[in-house]
């Protein structure tokens, strides 16, 4: 659709305040100020032909008259419907239920597409701008809430975070439904005239994309989250969330807007609420032309999709403890694996010979695991060397994808903190490591030693009875004002018979509250 430069809306008169029996009937009969030539006359002839407009009792339209935020109301809420017969009051101050606008005002309230000042007022008389214009299109006519690269949005004046309006703006700009006052600028605050408002109303009601929406109410949830698109074959469509908003009359309801953007099948989650948990749901998604527009349609499925699990080599690993470099692990490359082999977890052999390749991060080896359950992989080095992996595979409720899970296997693992320090005594920070580890301290050292035991996996740290102190060195200066207290931290993980076990320093700052 074209960007047209089109002013945001102003809003006409409202029909009620006008007659419209002897002004105009009927398209053919024209306002004397509206010439055919004017952008807007076709707008404004189509809109007064439905009665969604009137004119003023000599002829005339006034097209260059501004629109009131009162106006504004009433003629969309007849625009789009709205059943003003049983309303509730909105609680403006400004708005007595005398008021002409008064039912359109609280209709447009209570389905959340207005709202006031913040200070109890709603303004109805006063002229509406083009930004606030904006929001009301793009919720009463429920346009595409689509997303923008804050770098590439053309509007020097229309910013994010200084205006509330920038992400309505930059919607019905993208729609072609306006432009901006200058090739540049948006003009935000700038009023609204009744022919720009015409043109601008029908523009947003033509403006509906092929688009399927999906309410938390149509699956029987209480909320919405959000949404993860294109797992597979990206790009077929967009996904975006609408959240809610808590009105008077209760929470309005969150609701997932699909727009299609090419043909082709792609996946769907969705996740939210219900009850207090959180729940999900997977779709496919279907992307058709149909009489030369493309449809979307979702199919509800359970499937997963297989995923690659990455099994660490740790090349050349550096730990840095305050800035000391401590330890450095044996170097093993990708191009030291000879072989990988998979089992179950109970001893089935699945394949001797596993396809494998360097994983994305350049320093793990990946191989592809197809359905779920738990798996030994045994990967062979070069010299004879041979190291064994647990792999956990289940399914993932937020996603297509397994969800995968791999602890190296290492049964122990020790940790010297070097002599500089007088620690005194240890003391384990959990009562229950007896169930995941066993910590001893070599006589005279000190150097600890963690061993797994039991078959529970877990983490605790580990105190010392003399507070250790220390500031953070970098290789040329130490930090001056910031100190650190440091204690050791054990991690223990297991995958069925597969067991790693982790021991490193942990600190945190000595004037923190963590």
């Amino acid at each position: 659709m074209k960007n047209t430069l089109f002013t945001v809306l102003g809003i006409l008169f409202f029909v009620c305040n006008l007659s419209l029996s002897g002004t105009f009937a009927a398209s053919t009969k024209q306002f004397s100020d509206v010439p055919s030539s004017k952008y807007f006359a076709e707008a404004v002839n189509d809109l007064a032909e439905r009665n969604i407009i009137g004119g003023y009792p000599d002829g005339t339209f006034k097209p260059g008259n501004t629109i009131t935020r009162g106006q504004a109301a009433a003629i969309i809420a007849k625009m789009i419907n709205l059943d003003t017969s049983n309303v509730k009051n909105p609680g403006f101050q400004d708005v007595s239920t005398a008021n002409n606008y008064y039912k359109a005002i609280a209709a447009m309230t209570e389905e959340g597409i207005i709202n006031g000042y913040g200070d109890g007022r709603y303004g109805p008389n006063d002229p509406i701008k083009r930004g606030q214009m904006a929001s009301i299109l793009v919720k009463a006519f429920d346009l595409p809430r689509y997303s923008f690269d804050e770098s590439k949005k053309p509007f020097k004046d229309v910013d994010y975070y200084a205006n509330s309006h920038s992400t309505n703006i930059y919607i019905i700009y993208k729609l072609g439904i306006t432009g901006g006052t200058s090739a540049d600028k948006f003009s935000p605050n700038a009023f609204i005239t009744r022919g720009q408002a015409a043109k601008l109303l029908k523009a947003s009601e033509e403006a509906k994309l092929s688009m399927l929406t999906l309410k938390a109410n149509d699956l029987n949830w209480d909320r919405i989250f959000n949404v993860g698109a294109n797992e597979i074959n990206a790009g077929v469509f967009e996904g975006i969330v609408v959240s809610g908003k808590n009105l008077s009359t209760g929470y309005t309801g969150d609701k997932v807007q699909l727009f299609p953007l090419k043909e082709g099948k792609s996946t769907l989650v969705v996740v939210g609420e219900k009850a207090n948990k959180q729940v999900s749901q997977k779709y496919y998604v279907h992307s058709k032309k149909e009489n030369g527009e493309l449809k979307l349609t979702l199919e509800e499925t359970d499937d997963s999709l297989p995923r690659e699990a990455a099994l660490p080599l740790w090349n050349d690993l550096r730990i840095y403890w305050l800035g000391k470099e401590i330890s450095k692990s044996r170097e093993v490359s990708f191009e030291s694996v000879q072989n990988v082999s998979l089992t179950t977890m109970d001893g089935k052999k699945l394949s001797e010979n596993v396809k494998f390749e360097k994983c994305n991060d350049g320093y793990d080896i990946c191989i592809n695991i197809e359905q779920p359950g738990q798996y030994i992989a045994t990967v062979l080095m070069v010299g004879g060397v041979q190291v064994r992996y647990g792999i956990e595979v289940k399914p993932n409720n937020s996603s297509f994808y397994y969800q995968v899970r791999v602890v190296k296997e290492q049964t122990s693992d020790l940790f010297d903190m070097g002599q500089q320090y007088n620690i005194g005594k240890h003391t384990p920070l959990r009562k229950d490591i007896e169930k995941i580890a066993t910590v001893i301290r070599d006589p005279g050292t000190n150097l600890y030693r963690v061993q797994a035991i039991g078959h529970e996996e877990g983490t605790f740290h580990i105190g010392f009875n003399n507070i250790v102190i220390d500031k953070l060195c970098y290789e040329t200066f130490c930090e001056s004002n910031v100190e650190y207290e440091i204690s050791l931290f054990v991690d223990v993980q297991r995958i069925g018979s597969i067991v790693n076990v982790h021991i490193q320093p942990s600190s945190f700052r000595a004037d923190s509250d963590a």
